[in-house]
């Protein structure tokens, strides 16, 4: 070929090499998420109850792979409610008080990840079941006093309790569903708030839009000198049913730990290891079950270990599980008011017997507790005070039933439940991870 003709060529074909090296060098970084990285997501409005139904959620928490984050907090997923299982356990409860509801539990099957540039990432998960608005449990500061503080302070935090239901936020939604839940049918719906935790079954590979914070040498050391406030996932399902004293507990890392002198001490991924402290399942007579443990060794990526020791000082789980977390970091389900609450409806049940005849549908009404409103208006329609009192006595029994004959609740923590732990390295230098 001439040499006239090999420059020609080569003059026409440089443009396209130069705007090809471009376009490599403007494409954004990407990264890939392993199959089993476990995705916090949780809706914002409520939805109706039904098949087909599109569910946009947003993720509770960044995720991080090592260091980096690569998909920030609030970032959309998409599903579809593809399955309505019956709530059984729910039914039961709300036939007892005369809602027959056919309530019914979503499955939700997620399938893509909205990047902030309105990028669609497809993805594959396992279904999500048994979502709830969840509730982060914190370990209150240790409390001074006897039996008797004790007992007051469970008190307050019973009355404390029932106050919010009118004082919270959102307090007339919260009444209104509590309306509905008199009448015999109402609605269903998905509730604002519910979080469902799905893990990638294959690996997801999306463009890295966000660059990762580094940390500013001009900021505090966090924690203390040197314990860390780590976030982890569990890695299985605990629960006070099963659980065995010195059974094994792992919880990976979720997002990475600094030094106070903001070396990386522990990147995302790592593994803590750890045992259940204590166990007690639930019991009949509404004795409830108690779990507790922690964790003793930490595990990085590359074999590495540490010995610590670290206290459970706070973990997400469901609102609707009534549990609670005390100083020590063991868990159980939130006290009852054993006493004021059967005391005051058996006296309520009374008044339709009362021998002054005036206001007869007022005390009727007053006293036929515990079957829902459709009670009520059988209480009202006749002038029998015996049926009344009937209903109210069947609502005081329902109420000492469940609290002091029936089987308690079992503490459990589904598998991926976010975890806060506070730990210390114990008789070691400082940890300094080898990642970068």
């Amino acid at each position: 070929m001439p040499s006239s003709q090999r420059q020609f060529k080569f003059l026409f074909l440089l443009p396209l090499l130069l705007l090809a090296g471009r376009a490599a060098w403007c494409d954004p970084p990407t990264a890939t998420l392993p199959a089993g990285t476990p995705l916090p997501v949780r809706i914002v409005g409520h939805l109706p109850m039904r098949i087909g139904e599109t569910v946009r959620g947003e993720l509770i928490y960044p995720v991080y792979i090592g260091q980096e984050i690569v998909l920030p907090e609030k970032t959309a997923v998409i599903g579809t409610v593809i399955q309505l299982n019956s709530n059984h356990s729910q039914r039961v409860q709300a036939r007892l008080n005369g809602d027959f509801t056919p309530f019914h539990i979503p499955v939700v099957q997620f399938t893509q990840i909205m990047l902030s540039d309105g990028t669609s990432i497809p993805f594959t998960a396992g279904p999500a079941t048994n979502g709830a608005p969840i509730l982060r449990l914190t370990a209150p500061e240790p409390r001074k006093g006897g039996f008797i503080r004790k007992q007051w302070d469970t008190g307050m935090q019973i009355l404390h309790g029932q106050i919010a239901v009118v004082t919270a936020p959102e307090k007339g939604d919260r009444l209104l569903q509590l309306f509905y839940h008199q009448l015999p049918y109402h609605p269903e719906r998905i509730e604002s708030g519910t979080a469902w935790t799905v893990e990638t079954t294959q690996p997801v590979t999306f463009p890295v839009l966000h660059a990762a914070p580094k940390p500013d040498p001009t900021t505090p050391a966090p924690a203390t000198k040197d314990a860390w406030m780590i976030q982890a996932y569990l890695r299985d399902q605990l629960t006070s049913a099963t659980a065995k004293t010195g059974e094994p507990v792992q919880a990976v890392v979720a997002e990475p730990i600094y030094n106070a002198d903001h070396t990386l001490a522990i990147p995302a991924g790592a593994v803590l290891i750890g045992a259940v402290t204590r166990a007690k399942p639930a019991r009949s007579f509404a004795r409830a079950g108690t779990l507790g443990f922690d964790f003793r060794q930490i595990v990085l990526p590359g074999g590495q270990t540490q010995n610590v020791q670290s206290a459970l000082t706070g973990a997400d789980t469901a609102s609707t599980a009534n549990l609670a977390m005390d100083s020590e970091g063991k868990v159980k389900p939130k006290p009852q008011d054993k006493i004021v609450v059967p005391l005051l409806l058996a006296l309520l049940a009374t008044r339709p017997l009362d021998r002054d005849r005036d206001g007869q549908l007022g005390k009727n009404f007053v006293g036929a507790n515990g079957f829902g409103l459709a009670a009520r208006i059988i209480a009202m329609s006749g002038t029998s005070p015996n049926v009344a009192a009937g209903i109210g006595a069947y609502g005081t029994a329902v109420s000492l039933y469940r609290r002091w004959i029936a089987h308690g609740h079992d503490v459990t923590f589904a598998r991926d439940t976010r975890l806060v732990i506070e730990a210390m390295p114990r008789n070691a230098s400082v940890l300094r991870s080898n990642n970068k």
